[in-house]
This record gives C-alpha cells, structure tokens and sequence, in this order.
C-alpha cells in the first residue's frame, strides 16, 4: 500500500516515461464547507462593492487541497501510486455551503 504523500496527481491521461501496470478505477475526495455566518456578512458586504471576495476564494482554495488530499488516500488504499485524469468539480448547496469534488482515475506506474 502506498502513502497518501507518494500519489502522483495529473491532469493527463498518461505521465511521459510511465507505463500502467494496474488500474483500480475511480477515486474521489469530497468536501463540503460553509462559511461562518460572519464570513458571509463580511462577504456581503463586499459583493456590493465588486471584485474578488477573498474569504470565498480561501475557503475554496482550502477545500480543494482537502478533497486533493482525501483523493490521495482513498488512491493510496486501494495500492495506487499515481492519479491520471485528475479534475475538480464544485457546486453549491444551498446558499452557504460549497461541494468541492476531486476525482480521477488511480493507477500504479512504474518506469518504462
């Protein structure tokens, strides 16, 4: 079993110089986060004046590293070494909660 610090994560669907030796199938890591009630009155406020609202792009920001690291472990459980075709997917719940979702394909690699 690998260790969730060692699974490779790309965005393609091959890493040059590796060859697939096993192929486990679909992994993903979910998140879903809210902002405190005062995060979404300080948010508000900004809205009203444009441009980016910085505590929904940290809080987005922290919950796609979670799902990327939750990713990794369920890869590294099942034996997997890397993830290829690696995308993100959010939507939202409500009006105060984000879903963030990792997911790819896990695989174990090696050198050609």
């Amino acid at each position: 079993m690998s260790d969730a610090s060692d699974v490779m994560a790309v965005t393609t669907p091959a890493i040059a110089g590796m060859r697939i030796e096993k192929t486990y199938g679909t992994v993903w890591g979910l998140v879903v986060r809210s902002r405190g009630l005062g995060g979404n009155v300080v948010a508000g406020l900004r809205s009203l004046a444009g441009g980016e609202i910085k505590e929904y792009t940290a809080m987005l920001e922290h919950a796609r590293h979670a799902a990327l690291d939750r990713l990794k472990a369920q890869a590294a459980a099942l034996g997997a070494n890397a993830v290829l075709s690696l995308r993100f997917d959010s939507s939202e719940l409500g009006q105060t909660m984000s879903e963030i979702v990792a997911y790819g394909t896990a695989v174990l690699i090696t050198k050609e």
